[in-house]
Order: structure tokens, then C-alpha cells, then sequence
């Protein structure tokens, strides 16, 4: 049963915000009983792709810019608040994909889109990074440029590739000259690098993602729950 909802999601036949049926509709529609449904719905609601509202009903999980933002955006301010990126630099471009990008990515695409950016908070540039995307499933992404501040938003509405899921590795690093250049530190700055592995509804590898923080007054912030 959760196959199939989470097919209907992908495809688009439950579209970002639409009203799921009530567990007993939607158990007489699969063939199963309440009980599965509503233990199929808090699955889905556990992995973010669905959000119950009591007294209300289930809807799918619309990414908003906000929420994209603050859920993916891991960089806090030194009080512990929420920074706010603004973009600073954009750079979009289509090329051949790397070996280990064909073993990572949906497809094993040949070609993928590049996204390089430069990201500031408060005046300060704080974030370079390059996601890399399967270019079979993001057309024209080039001619979109300037892209939006959430990236993962985009996805979902203009593309139907709803994020649901991403994998980080954290490692400190010393910063190579044309990343702190792009930042505007010293070369060999101490820099946090985090290496991203996002997945989609339908639990296909869609964007790799490589980041590099200026950290010397912001954390990045992981809550474990």
C-alpha cells in the first residue's frame, strides 16, 4: 500500500498539498483495512511525505521556500538561529557526467546539470557549492537562471522531484585556492565540507551536492531525533 501511494505522489496523480482520502476511503480503495491505511499514513507522515492535520485530514507534503530552506539549510547563526542565505554568485551549466557521477546518480546519466553558487549571510560569504543533477531529468534547467534560493522547491514544482531524503558526510578541510577565492578567504582557510546525497520520493539518487562553510562564526547545526 505505501508503494502505491508513494507512486501516485511521483507521478504526479497526488500533487504537492492535495487531500489525501480518509483512512477508511482509502483503505476501501486499496483493498486493505483502516487499521493498514492509518499505519500506512503515519509512515508516510515519519518519512516527511505526508503532514496530518488533526480534525482536518492528510495532505502531501508541499515544500514551501521557507521550510525547504530551514530543513535543508543547516547553518545557524552564533545564537543558535535559523541564517538566512541570499545569493551571491550562479553559475549553470551542462556537461558530460564524471564516472562517479553515473555509478551515484538515477539513470547513470551521460550528461548532468552543474549548479556552482555562492552564498552569503549578512553581507558575509559563507557557502560554496556545487549540486549535481541527471540532466535527462531536469530540462532546461539552465535556462532558469537565476535559479531560487531553495533549490529543492524548484525540484518538486517545476519537475515533480520532491525531496524527501538527504545523506551527509562532514569532514573539516582545508580550502582550496579557487573555492576560498570564490569565498573571498585565505587559501587554505579551514573550511567545513559536507558531501550531500539526496533521494526522492521514489528513492532515486537525484542530486549530488558538494559544500564548503566558512565556520569561524556559524555552526552547522544537526538535530538527531
Amino acid at each position: 500500500m505505501i508503494e502505491t501511494l508513494i507512486d501516485r505522489i511521483a507521478s504526479g496523480d497526488l500533487a504537492p498539498g492535495a487531500m489525501l482520502p480518509s483512512e477508511g476511503d482509502l483503505g476501501a480503495e486499496l483493498g486493505v483495512s483502516q487499521g493498514t491505511a492509518r499505519k500506512a499514513l503515519m509512515d508516510l507522515e515519519r518519512r516527511g511525505i505526508v503532514r496530518r492535520r488533526q480534525g482536518v485530514g492528510t495532505f502531501v507534503t508541499a515544500r514551501t521556500p521557507e521550510s525547504a530552506l530551514f530543513h535543508f539549510f543547516r547553518l545557524r547563526n552564533p545564537d543558535g538561529s535559523h541564517a538566512a542565505p541570499a545569493l551571491e554568485e550562479e553559475n549553470v551549466r551542462r556537461r558530460r557526467s564524471l564516472r562517479d557521477e553515473r555509478e551515484a546518480l538515477f539513470g547513470k546519466p551521460d550528461h548532468v546539470f552543474e549548479i556552482e553558487r555562492v552564498r552569503s549571510v549578512d553581507g558575509s560569504r559563507l557557502v560554496h557549492e556545487v549540486s549535481v543533477v541527471p540532466a535527462a531529468l531536469f530540462p532546461g534547467l539552465s535556462e532558469r537562471s537565476p535559479l531560487p534560493n531553495t533549490l529543492y522547491v524548484l525540484y518538486q514544482h517545476a519537475y515533480s522531484i520532491a525531496i524527501v531524503q538527504a545523506n551527509e558526510r562532514i569532514r573539516a578541510v582545508s580550502g582550496k585556492p579557487e573555492v576560498c577565492a570564490r569565498l573571498r578567504v585565505a587559501a587554505g582557510q579551514p573550511l567545513l565540507r559536507v558531501d550531500r546525497t539526496a533521494t526522492d520520493l521514489s528513492n532515486r539518487t537525484v542530486e549530488l551536492r558538494t559544500s564548503h562553510f566558512v565556520t569561524e562564526e556559524h555552526c552547522y547545526a544537526v538535530a538527531l531525533t
